[in-house]
């Protein structure tokens, strides 16, 4: 197009290209009302009172790919917010006679406007919220919209959990995983001790205790029934006093997310994030059941989480994750390129070797090089193949050896969250890619066979 950036990065390749049809569309303004006698003077204001802002937006972003919610303002005063046509990324929009504002997530909106969810509305996917110089405020259609895809990762992890929707969401997340745990401690209520780690994991934990005292109401009506009326007051009373015993085990001591710290420091703060509670569990006897809103890379597990639980002296400890396998890089805005920081994926590939089956690993990587001049439509997500000798429960066995600190003498296992209950939490989000590597756009396949590649050929940085 004759554009030469300086630099390559998303947001300078939006913008030049934004830049570029925006000087376009000036040029024919200024044409046409040249032709019809106007001044110079004249012109200009006549050129923002009719600058077609959808128009401008629809021709820069005809071959976008990814996940983006962008707000831009000209600088006459016209104003846009589009989001991409997947609904990968959030946009929630309010406004009055006096302000309008744009926000990832509703609750900030109402916080600050003091208004109720029904006056906050999602931009829809494909859709710019316009606002033109003179406050008039409008939604146009900007590209056609695709299956909506909206990211699942968002609603578990990174967003607020004071939006209602999350906040339910959250709770069944908690609340589906409640039959695996319980499976897991054997259904031994008495000796197992429930707590969670960090606070983003807090919502989840309140549903996994609904699920475990919906099981507890079932077992003592059963144990009541038994009785058939025989039952002394004694049993009675231990029959009813059953519930599962919750603590605060584990307290954060630096409010520091360490998933978002950069890796030279990453490894130095994790082993010092975190305290324990001495004095509240049985020592060997005790199952510590603690749950976690994801585990990405394990690091903080295995650098500080296990170790100061393991000096509490318990029988097991249970990590549980309300997010299934984190497996398959993002590049939709949450920065996970690099395939050998996933835990899931490190312990899937000792597994291959282990079980020799290295031929696994040479074959995707020839059918990742295979691809990759190909134009990105054509591109199919081989690295799937690595997963597929392998059930979900072998993985996260795995896992759980290898994120198991030297001289930890507490049995150790991870439970993660399955797909299927992952979108019965979440129906109307479905974008799972990093669990199931089923991008929705075609960049994502590029990108995760560009970051297998990266990974055999042992070089650095995004793959993207």
């Amino acid at each position: 197009m004759g554009q030469h950036p300086k630099a390559y990065t998303d947001t300078v390749t939006i913008l030049e290209k934004v830049g570029h049809f925006l000087d376009e569309e000036n040029q024919l303004h200024f044409r046409q009302y040249k032709n019809e006698g106007y001044s110079n003077r004249e012109i200009s204001p006549l050129i923002e009172k009719n600058l077609d802002v959808q128009k401008v937006l629809e021709n820069s972003s005809k071959d976008w790919d990814g996940g983006y919610a962008i707000a831009g303002m000209f600088g006459h005063g016209d104003a846009f917010v589009m989001r991409d046509p997947w609904g990968i990324r959030p946009a929630f929009y309010y406004y009055d006679d006096e302000i309008v504002v744009v926000a990832s997530e509703r609750p900030v909106i109402q916080t600050v406007m003091n208004v109720k969810a029904e006056s906050v509305n999602e931009i829809k996917p494909g859709e710019a919220l316009i606002v033109k110089k003179d406050g008039s405020v409008s939604n146009k259609m900007i590209r056609v919209p695709h299956t909506r895809r909206s990211c699942s990762f968002e609603r578990i992890y990174f967003s607020r959990g004071s939006d209602k929707d999350i906040y339910r969401e959250r709770k069944m997340l908690g609340s589906l995983l409640a039959p695996a745990i319980l499976k897991s401690i054997d259904y031994d209520i008495e000796n197992t001790v429930f707590s969670y780690i960090p606070n983003t994991s807090e919502t989840a934990f309140y549903g996994l205790l609904q699920g475990v005292r919906h099981y507890c109401v079932d077992w003592k009506i059963k144990q009541l029934k038994e009785k058939n009326g025989s039952i002394t007051p004694e049993v009675m009373e231990a029959v009813l006093s059953v519930e599962p015993r919750v603590e605060k085990l584990a307290i954060k001591d630096v409010k520091l997310r360490t998933f978002i710290a950069d890796d030279a420091s990453r490894d130095d703060l994790v082993a010092h994030v975190y305290d324990v509670t001495y004095g509240i569990i049985k020592e060997h006897t005790d199952t510590l059941v603690i749950i976690d809103d994801s585990i990405v890379r394990g690091t903080t597990l295995k650098k500080s989480i296990l170790k100061i639980l393991d000096r509490l002296n318990p029988k097991k400890i249970i990590i549980v994750s309300s997010a299934p396998q984190i497996r398959y890089p993002d590049c939709y805005g949450i920065d996970m390129a690099v395939l050998e920081k996933f835990i899931a994926f490190t312990a899937t590939i000792e597994l291959l070797k282990e079980t020799g089956q290295q031929n696994v690993i040479d074959d995707v990587y020839r059918k990742c090089k295979e691809q990759e001049n190909l134009p990105k439509e054509e591109i199919v997500n081989y690295v799937k193949e690595i997963y597929r000798q392998f059930k979900a429960e072998e993985v996260s066995a795995k896992i759980a050896q290898m994120l198991k600190p030297e001289g930890c003498n507490a049995e150790v296992e991870i439970i993660y969250q399955t797909i299927e209950n992952l979108h019965e939490a979440c129906p109307n989000d479905t974008g799972d890619w990093y669990f199931t590597g089923n991008y929705p756009t075609p960049g994502g396949n590029k990108v995760v066979n560009t970051s297998f590649i990266n990974y055999i050929e042992g070089k650095d940085g995004r793959a993207y």
